[in-house]
């Protein structure tokens, strides 16, 4: 699933795109994704300008001119790609070869500038659902989201407080959004091995420079990540249809065996099971 740098990486094509834009037409050519897509989906958003396109956790929150918000997810395997047909050298516009529309294909966005943007998801777990500014933070999907982690508000003492009381392990605290939003699993492995923290230890005992360590260590590898444009491990691409490549530069990710990059440890990288999600460290370096 993207987690946070994935989708910020789409959030940041996507708006190149079509911030200030107006949107002349919407196909929904299926209706049956995670959640049912509403019914006057393609009428609430025909003719509407897009103000501005934002990320809240690993949502994608597009806000238009008549206070319409557009929530959307992109769930296991959705993709949202940009083709230009008019002007292929723009950079972040991709053209899209002849066959690659499939039954897959499931939304398109056709802007007034002659670009279109095309959402597919051959998994059915991505949504796009619609609500109004006024009601955005009070709805189901967002109001118990935790703080964002790439906020300078996310601080040690902040993390601190979230996890206060916690006797979960502190790999599962960090993917619970109402904790921190948008950490995944790729992301709580290399950010916790950054942290020279056990992912087995007690959420509750992350606390004073503890949680400092993490929380600096949850931006950082954030920001590298977003920098190399998300990491693409199966599905995951840019809106200009390129591959992320912060993959490249995992520490413990998917590097069982492999030697610990951050001491002599004779044991390398090994691999644990929790909440039967896998989990990559160092059990020299993480304490």
């Amino acid at each position: 699933m993207p987690e946070l740098p994935e989708v910020e990486t789409v959030r940041r094509g996507l708006a190149q795109a079509m911030e200030g834009r107006l949107i002349k037409s919407v196909k929904v050519r299926r209706y049956d994704l995670r959640f049912p897509v509403p019914a006057d989906f393609s009428d609430r958003l025909r003719g509407r300008r897009l103000m501005t396109l934002e990320r809240r956790a690993k949502y994608l929150v597009c806000t238009f001119d008549d206070k319409t918000v557009m929530l959307a997810h992109l769930g296991m395997s959705g993709r949202m790609v940009i083709e230009n047909r008019g002007h292929p050298n723009v950079p972040g516009q991709f053209v899209l070869k002849k066959g690659m529309h499939d039954a897959h294909e499931h939304i398109v966005f056709e802007i007034d500038n002659g670009t279109t943007i095309r959402f597919s998801d051959p998994r059915r777990f991505g949504m796009m659902l619609l609500t109004t500014t006024c009601e955005f933070s009070s709805h189901k999907l967002i109001r118990h989201l935790g703080p964002e982690p790439m906020e300078d508000t996310f601080t040690g003492p902040v993390l601190a407080a979230r996890l206060k009381g916690k006797k979960t392990p502190i790999k599962s605290a960090l993917l619970d959004q109402r904790v921190v939003a948008g950490v995944g699993n790729i992301y709580a492995c290399e950010a916790l091995y950054a942290a020279r923290i056990s992912p087995r230890r007690g959420a509750f005992t992350v606390q004073g420079e503890r949680a400092a360590r993490l929380a600096s260590a949850v931006r950082t590898v954030l920001r590298r990540a977003i920098d190399a444009g998300g990491s693409s491990l199966r599905d995951h691409v840019a809106p200009s249809g390129e591959l992320g490549y912060f993959q490249h530069s995992f520490s413990v990710y998917g590097r069982e065996g492999w030697p610990c990059p951050g001491c002599d440890c004779e044991r390398s990288v090994q691999r644990i099971v929790q909440a039967g999600r896998s989990t990559f460290l160092c059990t020299k370096r993480q304490r």
